[in-house]
């Protein structure tokens, strides 16, 4: 597909029914990116409601998702003047493979808000970044489809010196020139390697829970994002992600509990 708002695109084929064809472009290893199955999900949402922006999902993730046809459910729970609520399931093969309470809402992008705290420490300049492509990429997936910088201070595992700290930050657009939208925070707030990385874990790490808001519209350029953690205990642990646009804006936040492999004797 030929860029991100095709390949989250999706087509209403009946009352609270939607058909997608999820991008391969979009794997990481055997597994479609979280985020971006969230964005498949909060197009479905949006359409179906009165409102404009996915502002609050707390997604469950059950199977591993293919490319290919997918179908979306809409269950609409309330719909009200300033928000609605709807569960959307998408499904293959006849079986749920993510399911997600989304409220939408309609932001106003030139709002100003009335309290906000103070951002995290500013990523270094983006000359001063590095890109990163995993080692198992060989073309056409998920590192063909971000452009993202990492600040090369929180990227030690890649050298088997991890950090000990449970941070990763980088610069984040789309590759195909696509202007931040709500659609794109949903992939943003997932688009960062796992920071249990940095903490010794190794291999892939599946998100069995992952809850995100969206804050505001995001201003165009580049989007900064801020991943960090908690807890890392007997194979599960969490990870926190800020998003703040180039006008310095909070635009999206991000919680997830995740899965890293456990080590066999």
């Amino acid at each position: 597909m030929s860029g991100f708002g095709d390949s989250t695109a999706v087509k209403a084929v009946g009352e609270g029914r939607y058909e997608a064809v999820l991008d391969e472009g979009y794997g990481i290893a055997q597994a479609l990116n979280g985020g971006y199955l969230m964005a498949v999900l909060a197009r479905a949402a949006v359409d179906a409601s009165p409102h404009e922006h996915p502002v609050s999902t707390a997604a469950n993730f059950h199977r591993v998702a293919k490319a290919g046809p997918a179908e979306l459910v809409v269950d609409s729970r309330k719909v009200g003047r300033t928000a609605a609520s709807s569960f959307v399931t998408l499904v293959q093969d006849g079986r749920p493979v993510v399911d997600a309470l989304i409220t939408t809402g309609t932001l106003d992008p030139s709002a100003e808000p009335d309290f906000a705290a103070e951002a995290p420490a500013a990523l270094p300049p983006l000359e001063e970044c590095t890109g990163f492509r995993p080692p198992a990429a060989t073309g056409g997936g998920f590192a063909d489809q971000v452009d993202m910088r990492f600040d090369r201070t929180t990227m030690g595992w890649l050298d088997g010196r991890p950090s000990g700290r449970p941070d990763i930050r980088a610069y984040f657009r789309h590759a195909c020139g696509q202007e931040p939208d709500g659609y794109s925070l949903a992939l943003a707030v997932d688009a960062l390697p796992p920071v249990a990385l940095n903490l010794g874990a190794q291999g892939w790490a599946p998100t069995v829970e992952l809850t995100w808001h969206m804050r505001a519209v995001p201003a165009p350029g580049w989007l900064a994002v801020h991943g960090t953690g908690r807890l890392l205990a007997g194979g599960w642990f969490d990870e926190e992600v800020e998003v703040w646009d180039s006008a310095g804006r909070l635009v999206a936040q991000s919680r997830q509990i995740a899965r890293v492999p456990l080590v066999r004797s």
